[in-house]
């Protein structure tokens, strides 16, 4: 079981496919049902993905098997700090250690970039999320902003 981890543009077709599906899930598992395709599509559109390309930010695509599997995504919120967005795996590739590779990728690409400091948030519901950035080092801290839907928040010095 092999995993590659590189960047691609956030509007590739991987890439695009990858963002849709894990704004199915976050929004299925809030609303616990299943999201329509108008409801997805409502909440890609203005979602600040032009965002994740240089020098603004980045985006990875994560391959298991070679095909398009997990996803990430880095925004330069300000000088020195970033916020980790969109980290998404498939179903079918969960347990197999992408989620971590995901994670020193865009930790890695965030160094290269002048980031030393790596923030984000989650929701109540997103236990495996939760685990994940615990087990790589991201630590729970108070709220830094009172965006909707952040109910945890993290960070982690690089």
């Amino acid at each position: 079981m092999t995993w590659t981890v590189t960047p691609e543009r956030f509007d590739s077709p991987d890439a695009a496919l990858l963002r849709r599906d894990y704004y199915d899930e976050v929004a299925s598992r809030y609303w616990e049902r299943p999201a329509t395709a108008r409801e997805i599509d409502e909440g890609l559109t203005d979602d600040g993905a032009e965002l994740l390309v240089p020098p603004t930010g980045e985006f990875v695509v994560g391959r298991f098997e070679g095909a398009a599997a997990a996803c990430a995504g880095l925004i330069v919120t300000e000088p020195g700090t970033a916020e980790l967005t969109r980290v998404y795996v498939r179903p079918q590739a969960r347990g197999t250690g992408g989620g971590g590779l995901l994670l020193a990728a865009v930790e890695r690409l965030a160094r290269a970039a002048g980031v030393r400091r790596i923030r984000l948030d989650t929701r109540n519901d997103l236990v495996e999320a939760r685990g994940l950035y615990a087990k790589h080092g991201y630590r729970e801290v108070p709220a830094f902003h009172r965006r909707q839907y952040a109910e945890h928040w993290f960070t982690k010095e690089l």
